[in-house]
């Protein structure tokens, strides 16, 4: 049987989904990655949705034995006053499932398990020249020659060469106002809940995994393009080690030289589709977003598998038009991932505040709103955990009793 031959441009979690659930429905991948599978990193937090997702190919319950906490946690202060309680069980109610914490290297190799040896190719740049069309194959240049492929996917992250080669003239992502630190540190001593911090335009998080390490996470409202220059586990200190426990702890256990800094930047202005001829994008290259709501991977999960889905027709027929799958792709993408950028924002703009005043009432409004309707963070996640992938029934999100 004739295969159809696809190329994604770039190894992160959404491109070897993409590759995964192409492979799986017939299709013949290759993945392009000019870096290399670098086993540091952070965490990912993987909620319903994209637990749903990773079952269309055959990686979600895998997953879901991975689950590290099932008890509670919450929302604090920087003196470690409770203001919100977030319980596991609840969640995994309302959305069916609770949310896993894994380090991205465990779901990388998860996803590599999934594919073909040889198909994954690291240390290999690749440029979109030719987008293709109803009549003509797509074509990436590499430093091994010129590749035709019956469909791209534009995996190449926030920065991505693929989008501004179909969208020039888009202005594509910027500063969202906040840098962000990740670290994966062992547990401390002593135990703690996992929780998140609000302070006065700071946030800081630390969640445990099940293999027994500590994924920590900050943000503060800076001016881009900063760098410590003693480090940024001495900038952390500065900024969070008068915290409450157990981040003193987790940042005396930190590593120099293993804190990783980004800026966040986002995709305020909705690109015109996710597709032009034969090239897809997906996650961060087509609408990178805000970490505040924790769907930046989320969400490149779900295009990956919603992208296979309507392309399953074509894996045999090369010369057929996927334009109608590729259409139906951003149909089904665009709204519903515009809305998470949207939302993400909002939740931005409430860390972001950072006057005493602003500080209090924030805080006050949320302790008190929790305290009254106990399911009100949940409420957040209405239409975005409980998303199911095309053929499979949704879920109505349930209220935590």
């Amino acid at each position: 049987m004739e295969q159809s031959r696809a190329v994604v441009i770039g190894a992160g979690v959404g491109g070897l989904t993409a590759a995964a659930a192409l492979h799986r429905r017939g299709w013949f991948v290759t993945v392009l990655e000019r870096a290399a599978l670098d086993p540091s990193g952070a965490g990912i937090a993987l909620a319903p949705n994209a637990q749903r997702a990773l079952d269309t190919i055959g990686l979600g319950d895998e997953v879901r034995a991975s689950a590290a906490w099932q008890g509670g946690g919450g929302l604090r202060t920087p003196g470690g006053r409770r203001l919100a309680r977030m319980d596991g069980a609840a969640v995994a109610q309302r959305f069916g499932g609770p949310v896993v914490l894994l380090h991205r290297a465990t779901l990388v190799d998860l996803l590599l398990s999934r594919l073909p040896e040889g198909c994954v190719h690291t240390g290999a740049p690749a440029e979109l020249t030719d987008p293709g069309d109803a009549r003509r194959p797509a074509r990436v240049a590499t430093a091994d020659g010129e590749r035709e492929a019956d469909l791209v996917v534009g995996a190449d992250g926030v920065h991505s060469a693929v989008r501004r080669a179909l969208f020039p003239g888009h202005p594509g992502p910027r500063y969202a106002g906040f840098t962000t630190w990740r670290v994966v540190v062992p547990a401390p001593e002593h135990p703690f809940e996992p929780h998140e911090t609000w302070g006065r335009g700071r946030l800081w998080g630390s969640q445990p995994m099940r293999d027994g390490r500590v994924y920590a996470y900050a943000a503060a409202f800076t001016p881009p393009g900063g760098h410590a220059p003693d480090g940024e586990k001495a900038e952390l200190l500065r900024l969070f080690g008068h915290w409450h426990r157990p981040v003193p702890d987790i940042l005396a256990a930190a590593e120099p030289g293993a804190v990783l800094r980004h800026d966040v930047r986002a995709m305020t202005a909705s690109l015109p589709a996710y597709h032009r001829g034969r090239t897809a994008l997906l996650g961060d290259a087509a609408h990178a977003m805000a970490p505040t709501l924790g769907q930046g991977g989320n969400q490149a999960i779900e295009d990956a598998v919603v992208l296979a889905h309507h392309l399953s027709p074509y894996a045999a027929d090369p010369a057929a038009d996927p334009g109608g799958a590729l259409a139906a792709y951003t149909r089904d993408r665009l709204p519903r991932t515009m809305d998470v950028v949207r939302r993400s924002a909002r939740a931005a703009r409430a860390i972001s505040l950072a006057g005493a005043p602003a500080v209090a009432l924030r805080n006050a409004a949320v302790a008190t709103a929790t305290r009254l309707a106990p399911g009100l963070l949940l409420r957040g996640f209405d239409g975005i955990a409980d998303w199911a992938p095309p053929g499979t029934p949704a879920r109505a999100p349930r209220q935590p009793s």
